[in-house]
């Protein structure tokens, strides 16, 4: 019998899953405990290490609280986290400043003096564009990647720039807090735009460092997603509840397990997902990079396959502030929710279906308003950190309930238009696996599917897939794996490693669907009409949004 502790670091908090593998893997038990996201007012969005790591060991030791499983057992565990970030430490691993999110926005000057000028492709420098090209099949061309936060902090911070050790995501942090290794995952690394991914030149491309300005002494050691990146040093078992000692996997970011996870793992399989971001996925096995979109192709998990993917970066987190701002405001101006306790846990964990039921009492098109979920700019497929989210065509008989359901179809709005421009360099697939917890809503599983115009397709613990997968690249000389919270069978899958199967697409051929969803037609036609204003609604208020929100600097 083996276990996998399999952590899911998300925007917002962490789900810390334990999982037995014995022919088969079942979660045992989890746990999930929040953390901050801090939004400053010049365009930075920062979280605090030590929250992560408090939520980290608290959740440890939940979920060991909830079963007989002892630490000793444990044989592995391992990461799917949120991407992009940038996170400076010192030789001990100790965090010099709180790690910048991906959803900072800060560093449009660092960004601006180095690639705007000369001769520009979508506005970047065209030998610098071309050179990024050659080396990587992509280029930086926004002002959130990790690379302009690390140039935002040698200028603006110079005194922590010089203390740095090594410039880490966010799993590979938590890796050196746990191990004192420092290593970066090849999906990481290819995220900086520094990693040469040309056959026979993979690694860490000098001359990239070179026009950049980065330092390579703060490039740590890239591993493959499957390698142990270390063991757990005494301090970190003491403090998460395990033992000194046991293996810890390089995981994967979530952009590269949640599409395991989902089982979407073969060339040509497509996965949305929505939790508080959203993205488009398809697997593909050569890379690919739309400039003008903002999209390429990620290195994926498996050697030889990348996920041509694109992202937007409010999608659950428009509903939550919907939640905030529109059902549970400051000033108590409520919809009517007569079935809502008055507690605010139980407030806070009925809100979600309620407001689900409200949206599907409202018919398709919501009256004609059309919401655009760009509450933090935006980044596919155009980029600009000014843009803003808008009620447009709201009228005297608009009420909040049709206000609800233009949110979320305004959010799948977004997706069917990044999937759209993701037909230019793939094809993508039909059906469509849809994940995170955007998915657990029947009402907006359908929404997606009449949108779209594809059959969406749901699995069993969707909010899940991406401890899911991080548990598969731990998993050693499985026959199975029996994803089953409640002792009922709902998913079959093959771990990496076993005599049967030897790949994470064939243990992810299994995952089990759970719910089909099919478009209708007349749905459709409504949607239609919709989504081409919804389309035209950015150009036509980019200057707009220029004069209200552009950042200084």
């Amino acid at each position: 019998m083996q276990y996998i502790v399999a952590y899911d670091f998300g925007t917002t908090g962490v789900k810390t899953c334990l999982f037995s593998i014995d022919g088969g893997i079942r979660m045992e038990a989890s746990a999930y405990a929040p953390y901050g996201l801090y939004i400053l007012p010049d365009g930075g969005a920062e979280q605090d290490a030590d929250e992560w790591w408090a939520a980290m060991c608290s959740t440890t030791r939940a979920a060991f609280e909830k079963t007989s499983v002892r630490p000793e057992q444990v044989t592995g565990i391992s990461f799917c986290s949120q991407m992009q970030g940038m996170v400076l430490v010192d030789e001990h691993a100790n965090a010099l400043r709180r790690p910048m999110s991906y959803m900072d926005q800060r560093a449009g000057a660092e960004f601006r003096a180095c690639q705007t000028h000369g001769l520009t492709i979508s506005g970047v420098n065209a030998g610098m564009m071309l050179r990024s090209l050659a080396a990587t099949h992509a280029a930086s061309t926004s002002v959130k990647d990790p690379l302009w936060k690390y140039k935002w902090v040698q200028a603006h911070e110079p005194e922590v720039f010089q203390k740095a050790h090594k410039w880490l995501d966010v799993k590979e942090y938590l890796i050196a807090r746990c191990t004192g290794e420092f290593v970066m995952t090849r999906d990481s690394a290819y995220s900086t735009f520094l990693y040469d991914t040309r056959p026979g030149h993979e690694g860490w491309n000098d001359s990239l460092c070179k026009m950049y300005g980065v330092e390579p002494r703060h490039l740590p050691r890239i591993i493959e997603c499957r390698d142990v990146a270390g063991t757990l040093t005494a301090k970190a078992a003491a403090e998460l509840g395990l033992c000194e000692g046991t293996p810890v996997y390089g995981g994967g970011g979530d952009a590269t397990l949640i599409g395991v996870g989902a089982g979407a793992t073969e060339v040509g399989q497509t996965h949305i997902y929505s939790g508080t971001s959203g993205w488009v996925g398809t697997v593909m096995d050569h890379q690919a990079v739309d400039v003008a979109a903002m999209r390429a192709g990620i290195v994926g998990a498996e050697p030889g396959k990348y996920n041509y993917f694109a992202e937007m970066e409010t999608a659950g987190k428009c509903f939550e502030w919907v939640k905030d701002h529109l059902v549970l405001d400051e000033v108590n101006v409520y919809l009517a929710k007569p079935d809502v306790a008055e507690s605010r846990e139980t407030v806070y964990e009925s809100l979600y279906d309620y407001m689900s039921d409200t949206v599907a009492k409202v018919a398709p098109g919501s009256g004609g308003v059309v919401f655009t979920p760009w509450l933090h700019g935006n980044r596919c497929p155009f980029e600009d950190a000014a843009a803003a989210g808008m009620f447009f065509n709201l009228r005297l008989e608009t009420g909040k309930a049709q206000m609800l359901r233009a949110v979320l179809e305004g959010i799948c709005f977004h997706l069917r238009w990044m999937l759209e421009v993701q037909e230019k360099k793939a094809k993508t697939s039909d059906p469509i696996r849809f994940v995170g917890g955007g998915a657990l809503s029947p009402v907006t599983c359908q929404m997606l599917a009449d949108i779209t115009g594809r059959t969406i397709e749901t699995v069993e613990n969707t909010k899940d897939v991406g401890a899911i997968g991080a548990a598969m690249l731990g998993a050693k000389d499985v026959l199975a794996i029996d994803i089953d919270p409640v002792a009922v069978r709902v998913a079959k899958l093959t771990a990496v490693g076993s005599g049967a199967f030897t790949s994470l697409s064939d243990a992810a051929k299994l995952v089990a669907v759970n719910g089909t969803y099919r478009p209708d037609p007349a749905n459709k036609a409504v949607y239609d009409r919709n989504f081409r204003v919804f389309r035209k609604l950015y150009a036509a208020n980019k200057e707009n949004f220029a004069i209200l929100n552009r950042l200084e600097g």
